[in-house]
């Protein structure tokens, strides 16, 4: 069976970690400055090991599992199409994704391909993560990414608890296809999977950051889809580049996993814009006018976590 990594098993880890050094141990804002500088200084290493990457054109599949509106919909594949359109403004969604091409092989272009309605729940509310492996075989392309999304009302073996998101791969005859999962978590456990658009369970109740999208359930699975689209590219079939036991691995953006803008530290995401007409907070600008937030990732030239601003 096809291993799967889990996002955010490491993010609620390192979320209730972080949170929990923060509220037994709150700095001045110029020691927690000079914290994250000794910190940002060491080099993270993560090793390439030699297996297969997805490069070039990189088709996604979208499965929509249960009830998503147009506009839910629409923030998403707008996101997916913003990763290689050069037409938005810096800092850009796209110029984010340009990290992947200093991963060995070249650049991951991304395209939008089929998308599956599933609005009838057709395998029920209840979903084990068999059925996730299921659902994500349905548009039937060998050789893609299927991105399984569910909706706010599905809920998932491990969600919340362990993982907000996976991905895994696939297998037909000798071809392999990788597969990511995020769920909805506006009502079962927005605290835990979309941080930092919603209080944090653990930890100080700092006032969150407003959702770009105006949808904090949406935009927090874009933080998601982000984490592992990026992850799934860059270490698809368990050869790529981690760090870490290759069953519970740190990968590209989840070993940065909490840090969104300069100057992070733990229950701080980092400094970031702020749109002044509707103060949502925001990293990079993507299609049609779209604002997204979006995780620091690994930069193999620097052996450090990047971040757009």
């Amino acid at each position: 069976m096809a291993p799967k990594y889990g996002f955010c098993c490491g993010f609620l880890m390192c979320l209730s970690y972080c949170l929990l050094a923060s509220s037994l141990v709150r700095p001045s804002m110029a020691a927690a400055r000079k914290l994250s500088a000794l910190v940002e200084e060491q080099p993270l290493p993560m090793k390439y090991h030699n297996g297969a990457l997805l490069k070039g054109n990189v088709t996604v599949n979208l499965v929509w599992y249960g009830s998503f509106s147009a506009a839910q919909r629409s923030i998403i594949v707008d996101f997916l199409e913003s990763l290689n359109s050069r037409a938005p403004p810096a800092p850009s969604v796209g110029s984010w994704w340009k990290t992947t091409e200093k991963y060995h092989g070249g650049s991951s272009a991304v395209v939008v391909g089929k998308q599956v309605l599933n609005e009838r729940y057709s395998l029920g509310k209840l979903l084990k993560t068999n059925h996730l492996k299921a659902l994500a075989s349905k548009p039937n392309l060998v050789g893609t990414v299927t991105v399984l999304l569910t909706a706010k009302d599905v809920a998932v073996e491990g969600f919340c608890m362990s993982r907000c998101g996976t991905h895994g791969w696939t297998r037909s005859g000798k071809t392999r296809s990788a597969y990511v999962w995020v769920g909805n978590s506006e009502t079962q456990c927005p605290g835990q999977c979309a941080w930092p658009f919603h209080q944090p369970i653990y930890g100080p109740q700092t006032p969150p950051l407003v959702a770009p999208n105006g949808d904090v359930g949406v935009d927090g699975m874009v933080i998601t889809i982000a984490t592992l689209l990026a992850n799934t590219v860059t270490n698809p079939f368990n050869g790529g580049y981690f760090q870490g036991p290759p069953t519970a691995p740190l990968e590209a953006v989840s070993a940065c996993t909490g840090v969104f803008g300069s100057g992070a530290y733990p229950g701080y995401p980092g400094r970031v814009l702020e749109d002044k007409s509707s103060g949502a907070s925001y990293n990079a600008h993507g299609v049609n006018g779209r604002e997204y937030l979006l995780p620091a990732m690994w930069d193999p030239q620097t052996s450090a976590c990047a971040t757009l601003v």
